[in-house]
């Protein structure tokens, strides 16, 4: 008798125009896996593609959304620079993910994968850090069966912004490589290559830190 072939999966992402979600976005179009990708988004994609399709949507009601997919990927994420306040930092990168995560357990999302940061804690003094942790919790206690967390440390990549910080850091990192251990700077790309993988072969939903996503990567 000849081997059943898996069904097609279907994803949505949110956050498809950011470093992380351009790449993975990429990734799961080319993906033969994937029989239909759907993208939440604030305005329209330059990308196109016959899976492809992009919902213009309201992210102050997320919630309310249905999400019609076996695996939902959340790259959402900014700065405190970008954002201009704390308050609209945590909205983007607590409140947004953590309704995801609510629409998606409500309307039974079988995997849940979401871009965190290294350092996240609810107890943490450092107030990125610490809203990080808080949507970690909340995130999981939405309860999707399979729920996984991504912390990675610095992200290279192309940027459509210039943070200068961060460019400082990632010349840093280039110099000092391997010494920096766990927090050592990682291309975007790998960590869309982990969180890819990690849906794909339907591995337990946890967290991946910085150094375990460059080995899953490859």
């Amino acid at each position: 008798m000849p081997a059943r072939m898996p069904e097609p999966r279907t994803a949505l992402v949110v956050g498809a125009s950011g470093l992380i979600g351009s790449f993975l976005l990429e990734r799961l179009l080319d993906s033969p896996a994937y029989a239909r990708v759907t993208v939440w988004a604030r305005r329209p994609l330059a990308v196109t593609h016959p899976k492809l399709t992009v919902e213009i949507v309201d992210f102050a009601k997320l919630e309310e959304r249905r999400v019609e997919a076996q695996d939902v990927f959340c790259c959402l994420g900014t700065t405190i620079k970008q954002a201009r306040s704390q308050d609209a930092f945590r909205r983007v990168d607590h409140d947004y993910p953590v309704a995801l995560a609510k629409a998606a357990a409500r309307d039974g999302a079988k995997r849940l994968l979401v871009v965190s940061a290294l350092g996240a804690s609810p107890r943490s003094g450092v107030f990125y850090n610490r809203v990080k942790g808080e949507m970690e919790a909340a995130v999981c206690a939405a309860r999707v069966a399979q729920t996984s967390l991504f912390r990675p440390s610095l992200l290279s990549g192309p940027r459509k912004e210039e943070r200068t910080g961060e460019k400082i850091g990632l010349v840093i990192g280039k110099v000092l490589g391997p010494l920096l251990g766990r927090y050592r700077p990682i291309h975007a790309d790998l960590v869309a290559v982990a969180m890819q993988k990690v849906a794909e072969q339907d591995l337990p939903g946890r967290i991946y830190e910085s150094n375990e996503i460059r080995a899953l990567a490859g």
